[in-house]
């Protein structure tokens, strides 16, 4: 019997605890710290302030206005300041948004003007993270290793005698499609020497256009080796060669798969491989001409494994409160459905048992407010 008593729909969704399995660090960065940040390199001479203010400042942002955005963000992830506090804030904005867990991608940059290495990247990631001083996090997951770098130093988990809310984040090192084999194979193994500092898996991002699965495929199944589970963004462009490759190393999960065709779905669905979905990204950059086309609601009939995701909430201008109230308003789901769709995510998280049992307790808890 459908609950949450006299509330409305979006605050239901608010209220909701909810898993966010495909979130983008640059993308999800505050307009009001974009616009401040922007502002501080346009006085700098570095950009032309005058050129994306506008952009930021926009909802609704056409698929060119967010390209104009990307360059930015890329621009503003080269110090490690900027890194820490962007970390720090999207944290703090995914927990006031009810996401107890968090799976957060990045991927780790050089930057030899700034001083910046892959590993003073994850350690500035690291700090933001440290950072958070709203609400509970719970991110290391032995307080007694030291990240490979010379200033790093272990991180704890700080509990409050005062009740708050808490949220569990984990880390996924992206591989860009721009890099070489050689790179690749270098966040890879730094994911390695991170996992006791909450790194629980790898992504392949970037621009589909861009790179040969060759290039990414060494990396990949190095990773496979360490035991690192691994997340593609797969089928966001029709290369259907690509699409059945990346099927045929088996990963735990999938991103967007936007342009697969029904016998690549077959596979997927009897792989079991678990969807992210992006609503409305997918919709903003055009890879749908309808949210009413969306693959979502075929999966969902399926009772196929999925997880709503925001991709990038800041670019897009959306929450995962958001996606879950499009995913409702659009496709029909009731309250009892939406409460079942995010507690399925547990399953499909790069968490350990531990953390996988501690959800469930969660989503337990929530169910005496929000379904009974």
């Amino acid at each position: 019997m459908e609950g949450g008593g006299d509330m409305g729909l979006m605050e239901w969704c608010r209220e909701l605890p909810k898993i966010e399995l495909h979130a983008h660090l640059n993308g999800s960065v505050r307009d009001s710290t974009l616009l401040e940040l922007a502002k501080d390199l346009g006085e700098k001479g570095v950009i032309a302030f005058e050129d994306v203010v506008h952009v930021i400042m926009k909802n609704g942002r056409s698929l060119p206005e967010c390209f104009k955005l990307f360059d930015l963000y890329h621009l503003l992830t080269t110090d490690h300041q900027t890194v820490t506090r962007i970390t720090k804030e999207v944290i703090e904005d995914f927990a006031a948004e009810n996401v107890v867990y968090l799976e957060l991608r990045t991927t780790p940059k050089k930057n030899e003007a700034k001083g910046m290495t892959k590993c003073s990247y994850m350690k500035a990631v690291i700090d933001g993270i440290r950072a958070v001083d709203t609400v509970d996090v719970d991110f290391d997951t032995s307080g007694t290793s030291n990240v490979n770098c010379s200033e790093a130093t272990p991180l704890n988990c700080i509990g409050s005698p005062i009740k708050r809310k808490k949220i569990y984040v984990r880390l996924l090192l992206s591989i860009d499609r721009r890099e070489t084999t050689a790179a690749a194979l270098e966040t890879v193994n730094l994911a390695m020497d991170l996992k006791n500092f909450g790194v629980v898996g790898i992504d392949l991002s970037g621009n589909p256009v861009i790179g040969e699965w060759q290039t990414f495929l060494p990396a990949l199944k190095h990773a496979k080796e360490l035991g690192l589970p691994i997340t593609l963004h797969c089928g966001e462009v029709p290369n259907h060669k690509e699409i059945q490759a990346m099927l045929d190393i088996c990963p735990q999960r999938i991103g967007h798969a936007c342009f697969l065709v029904e016998e690549e779905w077959k596979r997927v669905k009897f792989l079991k491989i678990p969807v992210e979905i992006c609503l409305t990204s997918n919709i903003r950059t055009e890879r749908f001409s309808s949210i009413y086309d969306h693959f979502f609601a075929d999966l969902y009939k399926a009772k196929h494994q999925v997880a709503l995701c925001t991709d990038d909430s800041g670019l897009f201008s959306t929450t995962l409160s958001n996606e879950f109230y499009l995913a409702a308003s659009t496709f029909g789901l009731n309250k009892d459905e939406m409460f079942l769709l995010a507690r399925s995510a547990i399953q499909s998280t790069f968490a350990d048992d531990e953390v996988k049992h501690e959800l469930t307790k969660i989503f337990d808890d929530a169910a005496n407010r929000l379904i009974i």
